[in-house]
């Protein structure tokens, strides 16, 4: 099978692997169609995410989808040529969090796509019978790999505790920050803004739903935020970009009282944070991990909202052709919404 391998900042070497079939209790499927992740790009172009450093070579990709080819002993449900998206978390389903139903926290937890555990940017993987969720015909693979980041969106709705017609600005318009606008939209958020440098970004979220689009670089947002909100602050604030300042201009685009959401992972392990205004206003703050049993629902919502979802997609290249779909990626080039690596 075609691997594809990072073997240092912005390298990828093509190899040759052999697969084993799959174990008792595993499904082996076909990769037809994986995202490219911002957390993707931090180890393609940083050599790290956040405190955890690349070990080379090491196979990246995480947002799956695939067909069946064959399964081991003792699976039911699945045959060949059934359809899937593919939960990249493998857990050990018996420490405290998981017998706590909190399996993204998981003590244990196997993340493919990190040191020591290849991710998907192959043609053929192993899985657990559990991390395949079932996708119908409808759906193209392509689409069905946008399931894990809009997971990601909808468990951070449990944070963001988001009412009818409150006001949120999220700061990122990349895939993440779009999912999370639409997250919104359904959560019956009234005005939504979004603060995104990139002009073709900030067009995308205006269609996915924020009534307004900000250009950091082109002023103070968080004053602005602040008096487009008669000098309250906005409700909620989402932070999807975790660039340069965009935590503390969410902390300072909040209402006393107000909430921030971290979802986006910063480069540096460690960052400024004012630490006074989040005091002041006495505001909460909450971090996010990925998702956590939100992968069924966010398939029924890219299935009765395709039409909102699948202008994301943007680009796809082959894998043999990784290297060029990162480099665009990178550089947000030639109006790039989400790059999919497919077939």
């Amino acid at each position: 099978m075609l691997i594809a391998e990072l073997t240092a900042p912005r390298e990828f070497r093509l190899a040759q692997g052999t697969m084993e079939e799959p174990a008792a209790g595993e499904v082996q499927v076909r990769v037809r169609a994986v995202g490219v992740c911002g957390s993707d790009l931090h180890s393609y172009g940083e050599g790290a995410i956040g405190d955890t450093p690349c070990v080379y070579p090491m196979v990246l990709g995480h947002e799956p989808a695939g067909e069946v080819l064959k399964t081991g002993a003792g699976v039911t449900g699945w045959a060949a040529g059934d359809r899937a998206a593919l939960e990249p978390a493998i857990y050990c389903y018996h420490c405290e969090f998981c017998r706590s139903g909190r399996h993204n926290i998981c003590a244990q937890i196997r993340f493919l796509s990190t040191p020591g555990h290849p991710g998907f940017f192959r043609e053929l993987v192993n899985l657990p019978a559990a991390n395949l969720l079932a996708i119908p015909a409808r759906l193209s693979f392509a689409e069905a790999t946008l399931a894990e980041p809009l997971a990601i969106g909808l468990h951070s709705m449990k944070f963001a505790g988001v009412g009818i017609g409150e006001t949120v600005a999220v700061f990122g318009a990349g895939p993440i920050g779009l999912v999370t606008i639409a997250c919104l939209r359904l959560a019956g958020a009234g005005r939504i803004w979004a603060v995104e440098p990139v002009a073709h970004r900030r067009e995308m979220a205006i269609k996915m739903g924020a009534a307004v689009a900000l250009d950091p670089n082109a002023g103070d947002v968080a004053r602005e935020l602040v008096k487009e909100t008669s000098g309250c602050g906005v409700d909620c604030a989402i932070d999807c970009a975790a660039k340069r300042n965009t935590t503390n201009d969410a902390i300072r685009a909040v209402r006393n009282g107000g909430r921030v959401v971290l979802t986006g992972i910063h480069s540096a392990p460690l960052v400024p944070f004012e630490v006074s205004p989040m005091r002041r206003k006495e505001l909460a703050i909450f971090n996010v991990r990925r998702s956590n049993h939100e992968s069924h629902a966010a398939i029924e919502l890219l299935l009765s909202h395709s039409a909102w979802f699948a202008p994301m997609i943007t680009h796809t290249r082959p894998l043999d052709r990784i290297a060029e779909a990162f480099r665009i990626t990178e550089h947000y080039a030639d109006g790039v919404g989400k790059m999919i690596v497919a077939e």
